[in-house]
């Protein structure tokens, strides 16, 4: 049991260390590369914050264990919105956005209502409810198109937060973003693994493992972003960091699992 632990907390160590090393090292690849600032933050940033959850989910997904990748996501969202949004409020007030009240949050609670619909459809020609077919994920991956799109507009007018890229030499990013990926790739394993021993050794089930530690665990850049964001108070930062992630969750996160 007690390995099972520190099997679980160095997969999280590792996980996000490589996650943050595959941001910095990619952003300053890309920036060498002339790609502007703004495409780089909609990408390789928007996308190394929600690399924990990818990871775990991916492994997850090809090892058979799907109540971990559900369970990883669904929790994830919850400890979003009612976590990280709940202590970034009492850090400083926060201020929404028109853009966000009529479209960004409606798009994550549409999310939300169109995974309960998965859930309780009867997949042709088998019924089989509570299930994400193969199908239903590439759907998912349709709306995440949608939702890139609708951010890139927002870039181009100038709505989207400007980041601040390290100046690493070609060598150093390539080696950063070779290490982020073994990072990812090992912690991801260090974790899925020590999930499944640890509901095993308790005698309950993945998902409750899923939904309660490891989602907390993959949501720490999350957290840490909007609590950065919120002392400095940007609190545009902060809510768009919890809503766009739970999309990210639903939509390309979910739909590369189910696929």
């Amino acid at each position: 049991m007690l390995l099972n632990i520190l099997y679980l907390l160095l997969g999280f160590v590792i996980l996000i260390y490589g996650a943050n090393l595959l941001v910095d090292g990619g952003s300053a690849l890309a920036f060498r590369l002339k790609i502007p600032n703004i495409v780089i933050g909609l990408t390789i940033v928007a996308f190394g914050t929600s690399a924990p959850e990818l990871v775990v989910n991916v492994i997850s997904s090809l090892e058979g264990k799907s109540e971990l990748a559900l369970g990883n996501v669904l929790g994830s969202n919850i400890f979003n919105i009612l976590c990280i949004l709940g202590v970034t409020a009492t850090i400083y007030p926060i201020a929404i956005k028109k853009a966000t009240t009529w479209i960004e949050v409606p798009l994550a609670v549409f999310a939300a209502f169109l995974l309960l619909i998965m859930f309780g459809n009867n997949h042709w020609p088998t019924p089989t409810p509570y299930v994400i077919s193969r199908i239903e994920g590439i759907i998912l991956l349709c709306f995440f198109v949608f939702f890139i799109t609708y951010t890139f507009i927002l870039a181009r007018k100038g709505e989207a937060e400007k980041i601040k890229i390290k100046p690493y030499s070609l060598p150093k990013s390539i080696v950063f973003i070779l290490l982020g990926l073994t990072g990812l790739i090992l912690g991801g394993r260090l974790l899925v693994s020590g999930a499944v021993h640890i509901a095993e050794d308790l005698g309950v089930s993945q998902r409750i493992i899923a939904i309660t530690i490891l989602s907390i665990g993959t949501s720490l850049p999350e957290l840490a972003t909007s609590l950065i964001a919120a002392k400095k108070k940007n609190v545009d930062l902060a809510i768009g960091n919890v809503v766009g992630s739970n999309i990210f969750n639903t939509f390309l996160i979910l739909g590369i699992s189910g696929v």
